[in-house]
């Protein structure tokens, strides 16, 4: 593939910025469609080129949709260039730590289905991602061709999930990249994530003109299996990029406070009406949400999925010497209650 400018695969002043005069003497700007263990794929206005790791980047950590620069004559390497938006969850592991999932996108594609597999607790947390990230989120639901009433569907999500742009499509349908159309077009990078299953390869194959199989579905629990392997950058037809991600069943949530927020930012804002600045939205007098929950104007399931999130964000996003100190503040804790406990047993009648 040929492409005419860099401008066709997403590139803006804000990257132009990054550079000085005497960096295109001798290097090529890139932009990075696929990862692997010691090279990656890259695409450049000559065409794909394959480009290999070197120790600095990989501790730099690159993601597909990065912008990298490489030398012109060779296939080494010189440097990731400063992202305008990255999604990231927390690695596998104690020591926490990001992966990275998609950088430099414009618009999030959170893929669920009308199906069981739609979860509105795991919906806000891709919500949350993008919210981090500064990048536009939309909810497509997918297979509405299977669901006896697909609009009364949407409407739930649109209740569940308020002020979310949510789109249900049947991916086979001559109407659905027309549906999709506003968060599509040249320059533009979309990144689509969900659970396996749900029908991310049929919507890539929609966007991108690709001809990928697709995998059934079990039908107690419209799980599936991975079709997706890798994260990787498709031209879509007619402009812009498509990056697909493999299915995630568990979404980790790393050093996103601002993010929750901005998700439950109706209830961030009704919280400051509370009589007590540490109100705990339980018991307390004087508690704004609970009146709301009262009035039937807050959602209580809602207030319980933003809590989880923020108690399991500042779970997450400690460092390990924090951990060991609460672990060992725990274990003090306990052992002072078995010796008070044990004095008490011991003391005569």
């Amino acid at each position: 593939m040929t492409l005419q400018t860099l401008s066709d695969l997403g590139w803006s002043p804000f990257f132009q910025s990054q550079l000085a005069d005497e960096d295109l003497e001798t290097l090529e700007p890139l932009r990075v469609s696929e990862v692997h263990r010691s090279a990656m794929d890259a695409i450049g206005v000559m065409g794909p080129r394959r480009v290999q790791m070197n120790g600095d980047l990989f501790d730099h950590g690159v993601a597909v949709g990065d912008w990298i620069l490489a030398e012109r004559d060779s296939d080494r390497p010189d440097r990731v260039l400063e992202r305008r938006s990255e999604i990231k969850r927390r690695a596998a592991g104690d020591q926490p730590s990001a992966q990275l999932i998609a950088a430099n996108i414009d618009t999030l594609f959170i893929v669920s289905s009308c199906n069981a597999d739609y979860n509105p607790a795991r919906i806000e947390r891709y919500l949350t991602l993008a919210a981090q990230a500064q990048v536009d989120p939309v909810v497509v639901l997918t297979k509405a061709d299977l669901h006896d009433d697909p609009i009364k569907f949407r409407e739930t999500a649109e209740n569940d999930l308020p002020n979310v742009p949510i789109v249900a499509i049947d991916a086979k349908s001559d109407d659905a990249i027309e549906k999709l159309a506003s968060w599509l077009g040249k320059t533009q990078t979309v990144a689509l994530v969900g659970s396996s299953g749900v029908g991310k390869t049929t919507l890539t194959n929609l966007l991108t003109g690709r001809n990928e199989l697709t995998l059934e579905i079990r039908e107690d629990d419209a799980r599936g299996r991975h079709t997706t392997t890798a994260r990787s950058m498709f031209p879509v037809e007619g402009g812009g990029w498509l990056i697909d991600t493999p299915g995630m069943r568990a979404l980790r949530l790393y050093d996103v406070s601002e993010g929750v927020a901005a998700v439950f930012e109706d209830l961030d804002t009704l919280s400051h009406q509370c009589k007590f600045n540490d109100c705990a939205h339980e018991t307390e007098p004087g508690c704004a949400i609970q009146a709301g929950i009262a009035a039937g104007t807050v959602n209580a399931a809602r207030l319980g999925r933003w809590q989880k999130l923020q108690r399991e964000d500042i779970r997450h996003s400690e460092t390990l010497t924090d951990a060991r100190k609460r672990d060992r503040s725990s274990s003090r804790k306990i052992r002072q209650v078995t010796k008070a406990a044990k004095h008490k047993q011991e003391l005569p009648d």
